[in-house]
């Protein structure tokens, strides 16, 4: 029976899902979460293993010689040495596009916070209503309730009370770096909205929908409204959003970025946000996570950042275990699939 190892399987299951798929392969021993010190101690003996985050460098395979497969529970392989693992035989598979529509939501649910502000305004009425249970005997208690919430929508002499511009979409120019499964649903939803749709890709242009157009990389920055990235993290897309491309777009600009963190230099981002120069940045990935505490962008004001939970939807979660019972299934008939090494 083949000795299956789950080396970091909470993110995936969380507290809604099971490995039962994964359970019917083979002998499964699930950990939640492992540091790098016990890598080795709880893989030593298997014949496969399936890992979110826990890096596979050449150091820890090189003291797993039973190990023959790693099935990476990402799209992104960068956890795992593929050279090393080359070397060894060890095929590495991958799970593409799982997450492709729960991503492109939440770039849009990024979008349309810093465009609608919903749960600012919702969090004002919240606020609001707790005035209404001031008791009414209190009349200094009452009275300064009152101010401190008079431009609350309860306490506004108009119908409709607002403190932040609120924003169209349509007829906004909206930019992507990156045209992959995420990249090409984004700029679908993106011309849904009205939007005008350019992009900064490797693939020509007579092969793109035609809602989008081809820019290089300084039309994308400056005439984009609003920027989303979706391009793979490598060696020339490291920092792609720096000071000095900020410095080509529009002062009341939105950044989004679901697709790696290290595509932005976070402070140039903390920089320009502080200085007006940038009008938002929202972000579902950072640079280091969970970030450091000093993180500079997590205290901006205009910055929006949510927990890397963009891939994390339950449908999407569902197929991830579904295609990686089906990526060991495949291996262990001989005839391996979405093989990356």
């Amino acid at each position: 029976m083949y000795k299956i190892v789950i080396i970091d399987g909470y993110t995936a299951t969380q507290c809604d899902l099971t490995w039962e798929e994964v359970e019917e392969l083979g002998q499964v021993t699930i950990y939640e979460r492992t540091s790098p010190e016990d890598i080795v101690s709880r893989c030593k003996d298997a014949d496969a293993v399936l890992t979110n985050k826990v890096i596979f460098s050449a150091e820890v395979l090189s003291q797993l010689p039973h190990l023959k497969y790693i099935g990476v529970l990402a799209t992104g392989y960068n956890v795992v040495d593929l050279e090393e693992a080359r070397h060894r035989g060890i095929v590495v598979t991958n799970i593409p596009a799982y997450s492709t529509q729960s991503v492109a939501q939440m770039v849009f649910a990024h979008l349309l916070n810093v465009t609608n502000r919903v749960e600012h305004y919702a969090a004002e009425n919240r606020e609001s209503s707790k005035g209404c249970q001031t008791q009414t005997g209190d009349q200094d208690t009452a009275a300064e309730h009152i101010t401190t919430s008079q431009s609350r929508w309860a306490h506004s002499v108009d119908f409709c009370w607002m403190d932040t511009p609120v924003t169209e979409l349509d007829g906004k120019t909206f930019g992507i770096i990156g045209l992959g499964n995420i990249g090409s649903a984004v700029a679908r939803i993106a011309h849904a909205f009205g939007m005008n749709v350019i992009a900064y890709t490797s693939k020509e242009q007579s092969a793109l929908p035609d809602y989008i157009s081809k820019g290089s990389i300084d039309t994308v920055f400056s005439q984009s409204d609003f920027l989303s990235l979706h391009c793979p993290l490598t060696d020339s897309t490291r920092h792609i959003v720096c000071r000095d491309t900020i410095s080509l777009m529009k002062s009341n600009a939105v950044i989004i970025n679901t697709g790696r963190g290290s595509l932005v230099n976070e402070q140039d981002v903390a920089d320009a946000l502080q200085s007006g120069r940038l009008g938002a940045f929202c972000a579902d990935v950072l640079s280091t996570e969970p970030p450091s505490p000093d993180n500079p962008i997590l205290s901006c004001r205009n910055a929006y950042i949510t927990p890397h939970i963009a891939w994390a939807s339950h449908e999407a979660r569902v197929r991830l275990i579904h295609t990686a019972a089906q990526n060991l299934e495949a291996f262990f008939a001989g005839k391996p699939v979405n093989v990356v090494s």
